[in-house]
């Protein structure tokens, strides 16, 4: 395990794009990131749309978690393992059965089954990249009001 912990602000989700990524620097018309994966690097521009996992909320009935809390209790599920179903392959059923374990309260409406994969398909890149201990937010409740837009 390593000590270093994971800051979400800097991982990174691109639209189009099923890897997550690492943010390194900004450039003059964009950013450059690295692909937790394979450890290669690329530059984005402006037109790019990248969001940071610590501005993405889930949706319940009674609240919004951040990713990082749902992330957590898939963690804690699954004993810090990766996740046995192959979510790009899984049917719908078995990913509803499995968020209506891990989140019974999920919004059935807004949370799609496209959301869910892609949820799990992100915990298993972080799980396998170890990436798993996060450093914690003092700040939660500002991203709150930044990402109710």
């Amino acid at each position: 395990m390593s000590d270093k912990k994971t800051d979400l602000k800097k991982i990174l989700s691109v639209s189009g794009y099923s890897s997550l990524f690492a943010f390194v620097g900004k450039t003059k018309n964009g950013i450059v990131v690295e692909n937790i994966n394979d450890k290669k690097r690329t530059a984005f521009g402006e037109s790019a749309k990248v969001s940071a996992l610590s501005d993405i909320s889930v949706f319940t009935n009674t609240e919004e978690l951040h990713l990082i809390e749902v992330i957590e209790k898939i963690k804690e599920k699954e004993n810090g393992n990766a996740i046995s179903i192959e979510a790009k392959k899984a049917d719908p059923e078995t990913v509803k059965k499995y968020f209506e374990e891990l989140l019974p309260d999920y919004d059935r409406d807004r949370l799609y089954v496209s959301h869910m994969k892609k949820i799990m398909d992100w915990y298993n890149q972080l799980q396998n990249n170890d990436m798993l201990d996060f450093e914690k937010d003092d700040n939660a409740e500002k991203a709150d009001t930044e990402t109710a837009e």
